[in-house]
């Protein structure tokens, strides 16, 4: 398979908010590793999120 599930963890809550799927065969993109601003429903405003691996 190559494909895997990650979560995108909040950076200011810790909170996991969303849930994807990223290609594992040719390694992380960069965009994915500097993270990703995503709408964060506890603050309510869009923050920066993280991968975490489960």
């Amino acid at each position: 398979m190559n494909r895997e599930y990650v979560w995108l963890q909040c950076t200011e809550t810790g909170d996991l908010n969303y849930r994807t799927q990223v290609n594992v065969k040719g390694g992380l993109p960069e965009k994915l590793k500097a993270g990703l601003k995503k709408y964060s429903p506890r603050l309510r405003k869009h923050t920066l999120h993280k991968i975490k691996r489960k």
